[in-house]
């Protein structure tokens, strides 16, 4: 389990009152509630094994619901698994995607790129505060090979460890390590939350820790990870993931929807076409569900009363 406390003075503190903030905007009243155009139905929602996802689908899912009408359906699959159920006719949306060019022309005769998120996410390999004090060139890759029994673990064998999170998600770290010529290994921590409480762990005990990380990510307020510099992406350099050997690329999140869904038009679509929020929106209703453990629906229910305006604009014409 997750604390339920920050530990990062000041960004804490700053996150903390950010949070209140919004929290007692929450009060406020949200407009009434129109009638949808027309009847909604079903609506079958992927959902992806990170809390940044699950706050997207909390919020739309909270509003098809109480707005729309729509019957929703929440299915927890892994990327490549919501592609395969886009392609069936089991899934309608995927709300959070991370590139995945080989999978959008796999399959697209059946599904259609709806447009982004709002939201900008970035992967690469990040330490602790603490590390990058004690030891200021840490952050740059072409100085990892010295610090390796620095980060050596029962788990990597004598190598230096890179934790990971769940083996699913978007990752080139093997191919990284071995082109770049480093003796490191990577460690699966297993899950998001494994990896979370590790970083924690790592800033709060003082113990060496280098991992994969990403942004957005309500983590990076509570304790500022810092990020290694590795060799800058430029356009091709990830074309062979057997042969990368640069930095992740940026990554302008997308929506995607089975082909059918999407031409049907109906209120449920229109809602995640107009979605658009921003890595701060994201994180806030991330950190509802992970730090101060409430239920999705409480979080959404917190955040679209405090973001009316918002909300209003994803409504129109649905």
């Amino acid at each position: 389990m997750l604390p339920r406390r920050s530990t990062a003075g000041g960004r804490a503190r700053w996150y903390v009152l950010a949070m209140a903030l919004v929290l007692g905007a929450a009060g406020c009243a949200q407009p009434p509630r129109a009638a949808p155009a027309r009847s909604c139905g079903q609506v079958s929602i992927a959902v992806n094994p990170w809390v940044g996802y699950r706050a997207n689908a909390a919020v739309v899912a909270y509003l098809a619901t109480t707005r729309l009408g729509c019957k929703v359906t929440l299915k927890e699959l892994g990327e490549e698994e919501s592609w395969e159920g886009l392609a069936a006719g089991d899934v309608d949306v995927i709300l959070e995607n991370w590139g995945h060019d080989d999978l959008k022309a796999r399959y697209a005769r059946d599904t259609v790129v709806v447009g982004t998120t709002g939201n900008v996410g970035a992967i690469g390999w990040y330490v602790p505060p603490w590390m990058k004090t004690a030891h200021p060139d840490i952050t740059d890759w072409h100085n990892l090979a010295r610090y390796k029994d620095l980060f050596a673990t029962i788990d990597s064998a004598g190598q230096g460890q890179l934790l990971d999170g769940d083996p699913s998600f978007v990752t080139a770290d093997e191919a990284l390590i071995r082109n770049l010529g480093l003796d490191y290994r990577v460690v699966y921590a297993g899950s998001e939350p494994a990896l979370i409480k590790a970083f924690q762990q790592a800033e709060e005990q003082r113990t060496p820790l280098i991992g994969y990380f990403f942004e957005p990510q309500w983590l990076h307020l509570d304790i500022g990870l810092v990020k290694v510099d590795l060799p800058p992406h430029r356009p091709g350099c990830d074309a062979d993931p057997a042969t990368v050997a640069c930095d992740y690329p940026r990554y302008e999140l997308d929506k995607i929807a089975r082909r059918g869904f999407a031409d049907a038009g109906g209120p449920a679509y229109r809602l995640v076409d107009n979605f658009l929020w921003t890595n701060t929106d994201q994180n806030t209703v991330a950190s509802f569900v992970d730090v101060y453990r409430m239920s999705p629906d409480e979080a959404a229910k917190r955040w679209t009363e405090a973001n009316p305006d918002k909300v209003e604009e994803w409504l129109k014409g649905t």
